[in-house]
C-alpha cells in the first residue's frame, strides 16, 4: 500500500479507538460544566421573560460573529425561520428587540466567557504540546475600525493626521493567546490616539493573565526594563526581540560569555521614572537585571532562559520563530472571521462586539483542540478556516449535535491540515486591480450636495 495511504489508515485507527474510549462530547461539554454554568448563572442580569432572554441572545449574537452575512436582519431571519421549523409563531423578524436584547447583555458576563474558554482550553492541553512542557504565551497587538458615528469618534478617535469626516474611529487590541492551543486568554481594548492607548500600557493591565513558570514572546516594542523586572519577579521568562536602543549598542565581546554572539549582561534601572509608574513602585523596582542576549540570523533576542544547557541558541531561535503564530491568529480573528471591521454605532456595544468575536474564537479552537486530541496531533496543524466553515455548516444543518454527530464533525476536522511553510516570503502586493473609483476627500454629505449640483464625473481618475 501506498506509505501516505497507510499513515491514513492507521490515523484513522487511532482516531476511532479513541472515539469509543471517549465520548468527545464531554470536552465540548465543558461549557456546560457546572463551574462555567455557577459563572454565567451569577453573571446574567435580572431580567424577566422576554422573546429575546440573556441566553438566546448571547447564542445569536455568536452566531451573527461566524456568519458571512453578519447584518441583524439575517440573524433574526434566521431565528425566526427556525422557530417555523420547530413548529412555534414566529413574533416578529424586525431587529428593533434583538438590538435591545444586545445592549442589556452585560459586557462582564461575555469578556468573562471568552476567559473562561480560553483557560478550559488550556487547562486540557496535554504538557507535551507545550515547550519543554512549559506553556508559552505570545503578545501582540491590532487595531480595528469602526462605524463613524460620533459617540464612536469621542471614544476612539481617529488618526490626528485624517481630515475631519474622512476617517473612521479605530481602536487598539492588545491579545494573549496560548502557543499551543491558539486559544485567547485575555485581551484588553484602548483608543488609538491618547494617553494610555498604546500597546505596552494595555499589556499592562492585562499582564497578571501569566502564571510562574510560562514564557512569554513577543516583539522588541514590550522588552523593556519594568516589563521584564515584572515577569522575573513573577517566575515568568521572556523571550523577545532586543529594543532598537539597546540593539545599537550591543557589543558580545562585553558582560558573561554563553558562546559565539550569546552572552549575559547587566542591565541597569532607567535613571528617568515614567510618568505611569508611582515613586514607590520605581522605588520598589530591583536597581539591575541580568538577562541573556544573543544573535539569531541577524536577530538580537534577549531572553531570561539564561541558562545555555537549558535553552541552547538553536532552541530560542526556533521557539522565537513561534511568534508568527500570533500574526496568524490576528488574521484568522480579523479576516477569516471579519473583526477586522466593526458594525455596531455605540462604543459599548463596539467592546462587547469585540468580546463576542473571541468567545467564537475560543469555541472554535475548543473543537479544534478536541479533534487534535483524537488524533494525537497538535492543534495548531490542523486548519481554523476549513474548522470554522464546518461548525458553521454543521450547526445551521444539524441545529444540536448529538455525540455521533459530533464525532463525525470532529473527525471531518482532521483532515485539513496546515501545510509547513517554513521560511515563507511572498511580496506585500496584491495582483487584483481594484475598481477605477476615485478616493472619497471631502465628508460624505458635502460629495452629495457636489453630486446633486454638478452630477457624477464623466470620467473616473
Amino acid at each position: 500500500m501506498h506509505p501516505t495511504l497507510t499513515r491514513n489508515s492507521d490515523q484513522q485507527k487511532r482516531i476511532n479507538k479513541r472515539l469509543s474510549n471517549t465520548n468527545s462530547s464531554s470536552f465540548f461539554n465543558l461549557l456546560t460544566s457546572d463551574a462555567l454554568f455557577e459563572k454565567l448563572e451569577s453573571l446574567l442580569p435580572g431580567h424577566r421573560e422576554r422573546i429575546y432572554p440573556p441566553t438566546e441572545t448571547l447564542s445569536m449574537f455568536l452566531a451573527q460573529s461566524m456568519s458571512a452575512d453578519r447584518s441583524c436582519q439575517h440573524i433574526v431571519n434566521q431565528a425566526a425561520i427556525q422557530k417555523v421549523a420547530g413548529g412555534i409563531t414566529a413574533h416578529s423578524s424586525r431587529t428593533g428587540g434583538y438590538c435591545r436584547a444586545r445592549k442589556r447583555l452585560p459586557e462582564d458576563m461575555i469578556s468573562s466567557l471568552a476567559r473562561e474558554t480560553g483557560q478550559l482550553i488550556n487547562e486540557h492541553i496535554q504538557p507535551n504540546c507545550h515547550w519543554k512542557s512549559r506553556p508559552v504565551r505570545l503578545v501582540d497587538g491590532t487595531t480595528l475600525t469602526m462605524p463613524d458615528t460620533e459617540e464612536n469618534q469621542l471614544r476612539f478617535p481617529q488618526q490626528g493626521a485624517q481630515k475631519p469626516g474622512l476617517g473612521f474611529p479605530i481602536c487598539r487590541l492588545v491579545g494573549i493567546t496560548c502557543l499551543a492551543s491558539g486559544a485567547v486568554l485575555n485581551s484588553a481594548v484602548g483608543r488609538f490616539n491618547g494617553k494610555g492607548g498604546d500597546e505596552r500600557t494595555l499589556l499592562r493591565s492585562i499582564q497578571n493573565t501569566f502564571e510562574p513558570g510560562d514564557i512569554v514572546i513577543a516583539d522588541a516594542l514590550f522588552a523593556t526594563y519594568f516589563f521584564i523586572a515584572d515577569m522575573q519577579a513573577n517566575n515568568v521568562d521572556i523571550l523577545m526581540e532586543q529594543q532598537g536602543s539597546r540593539k545599537r549598542s550591543t557589543d558580545f565581546r562585553l558582560g558573561k560569555k554563553l558562546g559565539k554572539k550569546d552572552h549575559l549582561i547587566t542591565i541597569a534601572k532607567p535613571k528617568i521614572r515614567p510618568e505611569w509608574m508611582s515613586e514607590a513602585m520605581y522605588a520598589a523596582a530591583p536597581s539591575t537585571l541580568q538577562v541573556r542576549e544573543l544573535n539569531v540570523s541577524g536577530k538580537i533576542l534577549i531572553t531570561t532562559l539564561n541558562c545555555p544547557k537549558y535553552a541552547s541558541k538553536d532552541e530560542l531561535k526556533l521557539l522565537y520563530k513561534s511568534r508568527w503564530h500570533v500574526e496568524l491568529d490576528i488574521r484568522n480573528i480579523k479576516d477569516t472571521m471579519g473583526m477586522n471591521i466593526l458594525s455596531c454605532k455605540t462604543p459599548d456595544m463596539i467592546i462587547k462586539e469585540i468580546w463576542v468575536y473571541l468567545l467564537a474564537y475560543n469555541l472554535i479552537r475548543l473543537l479544534m483542540a478536541q479533534s487534535a486530541m483524537l488524533a494525537d496531533i497538535l492543534p495548531r496543524s490542523l486548519s481554523f478556516k476549513h474548522c470554522l466553515q464546518l461548525w458553521s455548516a454543521g450547526a445551521q444543518m444539524l441545529n444540536l449535535l448529538d455525540s455521533r454527530q459530533l464525532d463525525a464533525l470532529l473527525t471531518l476536522m482532521i483532515q485539513q491540515r496546515v501545510g509547513n511553510r517554513a521560511g515563507r516570503i511572498e511580496p506585500r502586493a496584491v495582483k487584483r486591480r481594484p475598481k477605477a473609483f476615485p478616493m472619497l476627500m471631502k465628508p460624505r454629505h458635502d460629495a452629495r450636495v457636489d453630486v446633486r449640483q454638478n452630477g457624477h464625473p464623466k470620467k473616473l481618475k
